[in-house]
């Protein structure tokens, strides 16, 4: 490829990557706190919603704290899209929605991630080093979601 190209190709790249960033997302923010959370229905300790604010709220609630690198695109698009499929699969804010059923289920499914090590995720916790849940993290919430099953009707 001779030279010229390259240098054209290249510009076109930098360019691409100027323009995209003119295009956002919508930030996952709210200014009210969700009448279905988790904990407005259910007994959560306050040791417990530090661990899931820390640990899960950035992906499973309404309210996201964004890191600096959410300012660059494509970086946003990504983050948006990790953030509404985090939402689909459980979004504690919205909690109290869900049948009984889905509530035990969801609560079986946080257990069964966390132990298993998939959850938080290890693209998140490279960053978020504070999110690392150590063994007594785990048991702490396995037996949260024990109560809080026998809670639920």
């Amino acid at each position: 490829m001779k030279k010229s190209n390259i240098k054209k190709i290249a510009v076109a790249v930098v360019l691409l990557l100027i323009i995209i960033q003119f295009f956002g997302t919508k930030k996952n923010s709210t200014a009210i706190a969700s009448k279905d959370a988790i904990e407005k229905h259910y007994t959560v300790s306050p040791k417990i919603q530090g661990l899931l604010k820390t640990s899960c709220y950035d992906c499973h609630s309404n309210n996201t704290e964004y890191p600096w690198y959410n300012n660059v695109q494509p970086v946003k698009w990504w983050l948006a899209n990790h953030i509404n499929d985090g939402k689909r699969h459980l979004n504690f804010d919205e909690f109290n929605n869900y049948t009984a059923e889905k509530k035990r289920h969801k609560l079986d499914e946080v257990v069964e991630t966390i132990n298993k090590d998939e959850m938080p995720l290890s693209s998140y916790t490279l960053i978020h080093s504070n999110a690392k849940l150590s063994d007594a993290d785990k048991k702490e919430i396995e037996m949260w979601v024990t109560e809080v099953k026998r809670e639920i009707q």
